[in-house]
């Protein structure tokens, strides 16, 4: 696992500015999302480190920031709730070990590089899935915004009990949750490569509470460990093995496709390519080590990582200055963050939220495709209130099945089966005059382009229009890929043909669709002086077969 390809001191000082920048932006989003998890507010700040530092390590993508992200933070919130409300005890520990399975899984993926196949999902999916992650984070910050803690039953309970959070509202809390969206909302462009919006955000909302409110009494973030975390120990039990497996899986690969986007943006931006497989690898052995020492799961952070490359990150040293910087704080000035209030952390969050909503696709999917709008809205709903692997499943299920029928139908269209000339197969001059000369006695099978298994249909369909001929052409020189599907339509004509006494040519067929003929046994049917490399050959040798003709 080479790291010399990614760490060089050939541009220390953009690394060193590009890390230091990305470090400012993180620590408010480390607390917040530390927080916003119900890990706590030292989670976040380690899983930024620990994240951040062995991701950049070992990563395949040098200019990558990983630390606790929005999407991550909604399924890390979810599997506490559910863990320490099963195992009030033993819960938050499950939690942490829940994030070291996201990190095998995330190694096991890249080692076996299935990182290529990660991001094979169609638009619609991906943005529903974000969407719905948007929406959930939104509503997960509704109590906090609100100055309550959050109702039990995540999202559900959270929606059902929104009367009883407005009539309990505590105004102070609310007003500084406000004013901390309004500096994010309002904050000018121009200045954010001098101070992120959210460490503003942190800074004023904070002086209020502290200046202005200091004498009530306000829900704030509390003590955080000045200590290196302490070893976490993995953790399971019999009832919840299964649980904590499919949550370690859907974590890892949330963080998959998160990271990889963000790897994406990377490359765009510094107009390189990373490697998928080291990238997953890096991710995972960055979640491990989070989660051994009682640190939230992280991801690539598309902000962090921009920011990072705008100021000067081109190597994987820009990532790891970040993750000693944030070191250095934790160490050394984590007891003045105790006082931040959480609705200030509430109120980034639902900003984050917000962001993360891809409302630009919500405002034109209706006008690109009904079919794709109502997929992506499916998702939405089904990431919302029922599951994320739901979700991810079904979306990419209909999104499959929509895409293979639309192949299915230009496929068919390939498909001809002819014993007269037909415009729409290109022939030649003398191929017509064979045709015309057999009089529908042969029947030419013309089949084009990659035959998926949706073609089968229709495969069978033209073989069975024509029944009253004598022989065979089957020509297959412009199929690239047969697939099993098609290749059993093919085998029962053939068989067909044969069965009947008719004569069975075959023309073109090579490579893929060659091999899986035979694999088949087809090409042992067909005898080998009536498998040829010429249409025409093919055509004269059926006309001579045929009756009167035949020799």
């Amino acid at each position: 696992m080479s790291i010399t390809n990614t760490i060089h001191f050939r541009n220390v000082k953009g690394d060193i500015f590009g890390g230091v920048t990305a470090a400012v932006i993180a620590l408010p989003m480390a607390l917040t999302f530390g927080v916003a998890s119900g890990a706590g507010a030292s989670s976040g700040l380690w899983g930024a480190i620990l994240v951040g530092f062995f991701a950049a390590l070992f990563g395949g993508t040098p200019t990558l920031i990983s630390e606790p992200t929005g999407p991550m933070t909604v399924v890390m919130t979810a599997v506490i709730a559910s863990l320490t409300a099963a195992e009030p005890d033993k819960g938050l520990a499950m939690a942490f070990t829940v994030v070291m399975l996201a990190g095998v899984f995330q190694i096991l993926f890249g080692v076996f590089k299935l990182g290529k196949y990660v991001t094979l999902m169609p638009y619609t999916v991906i943005s529903g899935f974000m969407s719905g992650i948007g929406v959930i984070l939104i509503i997960l910050q509704i109590a906090p915004f609100l100055g309550q803690a959050s109702p039990k039953g995540g999202v559900v309970g959270t929606v059902q009990n929104i009367p009883n959070l407005i009539a309990s509202i505590n105004p102070l809390e609310t007003l500084l949750a406000v004013i901390t969206v309004a500096i994010l909302f309002l904050y000018p462009r121009k200045l954010k490569k001098y101070m992120p919006p959210q460490l503003l955000a942190l800074i004023v909302g904070s002086l209020i509470s502290i200046f202005l409110f200091g004498s009530v009494d306000i829900r704030r973030i509390g003590e955080i460990s000045v200590g290196l975390p302490s070893l976490q120990v993995p953790t399971f039990t019999a009832a919840q093995i299964q649980t904590m497996l499919v949550d370690g899986l859907v974590l890892g690969m949330l963080g998959c496709i998160d990271a990889l986007l963000t790897s994406l943006v990377a490359d765009s931006l510094t107009r390189t390519e990373h490697n998928s497989n080291k990238e997953l690898i890096g991710q995972g052995l960055g979640n491990l080590i989070s989660g051994l020492f009682g640190g939230i799961a992280g991801a690539g952070a598309t902000m962090g990582t921009v920011v990072n490359i705008q100021t000067g990150g081109r190597t994987a040293v820009s990532g790891l200055t970040r993750a000693l910087v944030l070191l250095v704080v934790v160490l050394g000035l984590s007891q003045y963050l105790q006082g931040i209030p959480l609705a200030v952390l509430a109120g980034i969050a639902l900003k984050v939220g917000i962001d993360i909503v891809d409302w630009g696709f919500l405002k034109r999917a209706h006008k690109i495709s009904i079919k794709a709008a109502l997929i992506m809205y499916g998702v939405i709903a089904l990431t919302v209130f029922v599951d994320l692997i739901v979700a991810v499943g079904v979306g990419v299920f209909v999104a499959n099945i929509l895409t293979i029928e639309r192949l299915s139908n230009h496929r068919s269209d390939k498909v001809k089966a002819v014993t007269y000339d037909d415009e729409e197969i290109d022939l030649k001059p003398e191929e017509k005059q064979l045709l015309e000369e057999a009089n529908g006695k042969v029947l030419l099978f013309y089949l084009s382009g990659p035959m998926i298994f949706g073609v089968a249909k229709a495969i069978s369909r033209e073989h069975n229009l024509i029944n009253d001929y004598q022989a065979l052409v089957l020509d297959l020189s412009e199929v690239p890929i047969l697939g099993v599907t098609s290749s059993l339509a093919l085998e029962n004509a053939i068989k067909e043909a044969i069965e009947k006494g008719r004569q069975v040519f075959l023309v073109g067929v090579s490579g893929q669709a060659e091999k899986r003929l035979r694999k088949l046994g087809v090409m042992d049917i067909i005898s080998p002086d009536n498998i040829m490399s010429d249409r025409t050959t093919a055509l004269k040798e059926a006309l001579i077969s045929v009756e009167p003709y035949k020799v």
